[in-house]
């Protein structure tokens, strides 16, 4: 039940609905509980990808600290919203397992171009994935910032968004809170400023600023990543899951928890009330405890490719292309996937260790030069500019034993496939750029 128990929480705890019911309490608590919810009218525009598994569902969920109100105090000279956490929770079509991948917000990817809060659009660039979420809601609007997070999630993995769900920072403490606290064990003391948090080593139980603290943490543990933070949230909210099954037994506690938990929820329209909520949350406590996956997308330290940038990851390629394509069929990563996935974080093929000679196919002078030059931003290794024949079509070609490194490049040019030639240079992965050339390489 422990990871069954942290989707329930991510979902809000309405489970504890049907324990409502059998205590006897009255519809004006559940209608009250109904109405905190906000739902939010989110509009999508332009290009979407095809769902291509009718029945899955693909949930987007944001751990929201908009610096607003209560929330303030959080974040210096910032006055958007802003994505603390974000995972896409995949449930399988029939309902026999579920996937859960976290993003780090530390994610270096494309971010489109996005309706802002004044109605004018952004321009499309390269930034940490979490800024999607505060360019929709610089002014507090959270149907605009989920929107923006939506199509930046979209965009970069090819996963069709069904759902969105948010907490935030006020109601995540108010359901700590109504739990008595949670017991953690840090195995060292944590001095972290921004996080307001000041802990001695040791197991001890936190509550209302020390948990939010805890699960914010960052510079002050361990590695001081995102990865790092995500592991402690994953074990954070197993735990949380775990007391509110034992201790929720009485209508008080009950009430006090769920009022927290749907105060501090927003969703999409069609998920906004505890029913549709509920069959939600029944849909994955029937799936085995076995079959429930968690993982972060395979990524590595973008200063591998960018030595200036100590500071963001990039998704590694061409594991994280396998894992959003299997997440789309509806094929199931389970424990093996995860573990290779996780062989293969221990040697990841960067782009600056891909050699890549550009030609320019589309008889319009200064392409290759153009290409090479947005390559080499990402990373990639460039080793030379050429023309070749006149052609209709983009081709990544690559010599035997090098078939990872044309994946990578491909992977960061969408609609590009990469495949094998005998007659492809030695040593190296050959671009020849044609007219269909993608206008802007991704990340």
């Amino acid at each position: 039940m422990t990871r069954r128990g942290r989707i329930v929480a991510w979902t809000g705890g309405i489970l504890g609905v049907l324990l409502l019911g059998t205590a006897g309490v009255g519809a004006w608590v559940y209608q009250h509980l109904d109405g905190n919810i906000n739902g939010a009218n989110i509009g999508l525009d332009g290009d979407r990808p095809v769902n291509l598994s009718p029945g899955s569902k693909n949930i987007l969920v944001v751990g929201s600290d908009s610096r607003a109100g209560a929330n303030a105090k959080y974040g210096r000279n910032l006055t958007t919203m802003q994505s603390d956490t974000l995972m896409v929770l995949h449930i399988s079509a029939d309902h026999q397992w579920a996937t859960a991948v976290s993003f780090p917000r530390d994610s270096w990817v494309q971010i489109p171009a996005c309706t802002q809060g004044n109605g004018s659009p952004s321009a499309p660039h390269h930034f940490k994935i979490n800024e999607a979420f505060s360019i929709g809601g610089d002014t507090g609007d959270i149907s605009k910032a989920a929107a923006c997070t939506i199509k930046t999630v979209e965009k970069n993995t090819g996963l069709r968004i069904d759902h969105f769900t948010s907490v935030d920072f006020q109601g995540f403490k108010g359901m700590v809170n109504a739990l008595g606290g949670i017991e953690v064990c840090p195995r060292h003391a944590i001095h972290d400023k921004k996080a307001h948090l000041d802990m001695a080593a040791g197991c001890q139980t936190v509550k209302d600023e020390q948990a939010l603290g805890y699960v914010r943490t960052r510079y002050s543990v361990g590695d001081g990543s995102d990865l790092g933070r995500i592991g402690r949230q994953q074990e954070f909210m197993k735990a949380l899951a775990a007391k509110a099954q034992s201790k929720l037994t009485s209508p008080g506690d009950l009430y006090g928890f769920l009022d927290s938990a749907t105060k501090s929820l927003t969703t999409d329209k069609e998920l906004a009330g505890l029913k549709p909520l509920y069959d939600l949350a029944s849909t994955v406590k029937d799936i085995p405890s076995d079959r429930l996956t968690f993982l972060t997308v395979p990524n590595y330290p973008r200063e591998a490719d960018v030595p200036t940038d100590k500071a963001n990851v990039v998704w590694q390629y061409p594991q994280a292309g396998e894992l959003f394509s299997g997440l789309a069929h509806d094929r199931e990563t389970g424990a093996a996937g995860k573990k290779k996935f996780e062989e293969a974080a221990k040697n990841p093929v960067t782009a600056r260790s891909v050699r890549v000679r550009v030609l320019n196919g589309t008889g319009t002078p200064g392409q290759a030069a153009s290409a090479a030059e947005r390559l080499r931003k990402l990373g990639f290794t460039v080793v030379g500019t050429g023309n070749a024949p006149a052609t209709d079509k983009t081709a990544l070609t690559y010599p035997a034993g090098l078939g990872p490194q044309g994946e990578v490049l491909a992977a960061r040019l969408p609609g590009t496939k990469a495949a094998e030639s005998a007659t492809a240079a030695p040593g190296m992965v050959t671009l020849t750029i044609g007219p269909d050339f993608p206008a802007e390489a991704g990340e």
